[in-house]
């Protein structure tokens, strides 16, 4: 799609394409399982969600020149381990949460060992799709998606998440925290797609690094935010959460204005890292900004 057309035009077919992707990814032809199992693994993962990753894999692709084809398996595997650690996230022995995208929580619906079972499934899907997909070295892309989703990234960050509850952290160890947590699987995702395109010069490489650790602290920000101000309908899940289990938050370290003023600064940090890209990284910038206005 033309780079001259607006943000909105290109998110909603980017959305569009996604979708697809994952419908095909968890279809009984592609993925024979059980049959009680694919369904909960659908249910998590289709019909709802903002696909936040993928657009964000889509964006950095279009700005190392990818074809939008060459980013869809990517773009479907971070979003299938986003997924997978919501239902985790949900299960009674973590954050124990009813409600998920404005719908029960998969184990709700489904009970928990199917649950578990079904995050479990999503995450070795993904694993699949980049392995099979068309990328040049699927095994550093294997790599780097598995550093970002377990102990030194996403499951590292819920475990030290899990530890805090209750304690107080400064804001510095928060920011720690979330960047392993929600900031490892988005750099992840904008460096697997740019990784689908032509080659990027370092200074390239380390501005999307730099890009992707502000915009994934501003968007637990704004969560945080979201969790104090917003309410079921408009999160699609459980409310004022984080403050009912003692969690220390970006809102209850800085206040409500504090954080919102910090979410600000990193939009400004994220979209000044851009830079070298001298204006091809122009929906990453777009995104930037969705990500941190979007809900407040």
């Amino acid at each position: 799609m033309h780079s001259d057309v607006p943000f909105a035009v290109w998110s909603r077919e980017r959305q569009r394409r996604i979708e697809d992707a994952l419908v095909h990814a968890l279809s009984s032809d592609a993925m024979p399982a059980p049959v009680q199992l694919g369904e909960a693994m659908r249910y998590a993962v289709l019909g709802g969600g903002k696909r936040v990753r993928p657009l964000l894999a889509y964006a950095a692709g279009e700005a190392a020149a990818a074809d939008p084809a060459a980013i869809d398996s990517c773009a479907a595997a971070v979003e299938l381990i986003h997924a997978y650690s919501l239902v985790h996230d949900d299960l009674p022995c973590m954050d124990d949460d009813a409600l998920r995208r404005g719908k029960p929580s998969c184990h709700v619906a489904f009970g928990e060992a199917t649950a578990l079972l079904a995050g479990d499934a999503l995450q070795a899907r993904a694993f699949a799709l980049i392995a099979q997909g068309g990328m040049q070295d699927r095994g550093s892309a294997c790599a780097l998606l598995a550093d970002a989703a377990g102990a030194c990234g996403m499951a590292g960050g819920q475990a030290i998440d899990i530890e805090a509850s209750g304690r107080t952290l400064d804001v510095s160890d928060s920011a720690a925290m979330h960047r392993m947590k929600t900031g490892a699987l988005i750099r992840a995702s904008v460096q697997l797609g740019a990784r689908c395109g032509e080659p990027l010069s370092l200074a390239e490489t380390e501005a999307l690094d730099a890009f992707a650790e502000a915009i994934g602290l501003a968007f637990q920000i704004v969560d945080d935010l979201l969790d104090v101000e917003g309410d079921a309908g408009m999160i699609g899940k459980t409310a004022g959460k984080d403050a009912a289990n003692a969690k220390p938050t970006f809102v209850s370290l800085l206040g409500l204005a504090g954080a919102r003023s910090r979410a600000e600064t990193l939009r400004s940090d994220a979209q000044s890292a851009l830079a070298p890209f001298a204006g091809r990284a122009r929906r990453l910038s777009e995104l930037a900004d969705w990500i941190v206005a979007r809900e407040f």
